[in-house]
């Protein structure tokens, strides 16, 4: 569902949001997409397991813990922090997958460097058993195939698409299948310029240019200013923004339109990528810094 703003932006400049967080209450957003293909090649397969990795307030490990449950799969977690295993009732998104049936392997930061690597994934099949393999963040060929999908025929009118970037696939996909006249503007939600790289392994057209400026200091890192954005966005519009990706993304395009990157008459999309479980993570991180948390209703 394609949702226009109602407000009056400087030189009839237009924003519409895609509201891709609705399109499941769980697995919203990009890993609806993503996931979409590779549930499906986990069942031609034959497989009854789904292995993936993520962090602490992970959105993909929620994600496939309730598709895998929904969908009569077991699933195993691999998360990055040792640590965490002792911190699982507390932290609420491990909670709810936990409480989706996932079984959890928590690893050192250093031992998950080695994620990729074929001796490690042969230990995980060890101790698991057979399993599908869903990478960190959900990005593989099967995912950009799911992403190409996000944009359908009453995009053309537009002239930019907007979208946070994480690993690269959801951007990778939507680069696909943007026209010829658009161009696909992505926000990093980390920190550095390495992710150039990865898109370009899926990316088949030169239509997009990444914008580094608004990621707050890195990955899941996060200010006053950017709460109390989300918060007032929400007031004026009742969009509930995610403060790890969406949220940096709005922030950086509304912001944009004031310092006048955008021509004249420039109608703009962005997409919202879902993750909105992240938020109540995001509030505990917030109470014990003592700092503003995010008030919207998810």
């Amino acid at each position: 569902m394609n949702q226009e703003l109602q407000i009056l932006f400087p030189k009839s400049i237009s924003v519409t949001i895609k509201r891709e967080d609705l399109l499941h209450p769980v697995v919203s957003g990009n890993k609806f997409r993503k996931l979409k293909y590779n549930l499906l090649q986990a069942k031609a397969e034959n497989k009854e397991t789904l292995l993936t990795f993520g962090g602490a307030f992970s959105n993909h490990i929620a994600a496939v813990a309730y598709a895998a449950q929904e969908q009569g799969f077991r699933s195993v977690g691999v998360v990055r922090g040792d640590e965490l295993n002792e911190k699982t009732d507390s932290n609420p998104t491990l909670q709810f997958a936990k409480e989706c049936g996932m079984q959890f392997e928590f690893v050192s930061r250093e031992a998950y460097r080695h994620k990729t690597e074929a001796v490690f994934l042969e230990e995980l099949k060890a101790k698991f058993g057979d399993f599908y393999l869903v990478p960190e963040g959900g990005t593989n060929a099967l995912a950009i195939k799911g992403c190409q999908e996000i944009l359908t025929e009453e995009d053309a009118k537009f002239d930019y698409i907007c979208c946070a970037v994480g690993t690269g696939g959801t951007i990778s996909g939507i680069i696909n299948s943007a026209l010829s006249h658009q161009k696909v503007l992505g926000f990093p939600a980390l920190k550095g310029n390495f992710l150039q790289d990865e898109i370009r392994i899926f990316a088949e057209n030169d239509n997009w240019e990444l914008i580094n400026d608004y990621h707050f200091g890195g990955y899941a890192k996060i200010n006053e200013e950017l709460v109390r954005f989300i918060n007032q966005f929400y007031k004026d519009t009742k969009i509930p923004l995610d403060p790890v990706y969406t949220g940096k993304m709005v922030f950086g395009v509304l912001d944009l339109i004031q310092k006048d990157f955008f021509p004249a008459h420039s109608n703009i999309l962005l997409i919202h990528t879902g993750g909105l479980q992240g938020i109540f993570g995001m509030n505990e991180r917030l109470k014990n810094k003592q700092l503003p948390t995010i008030t919207i209703d998810v």
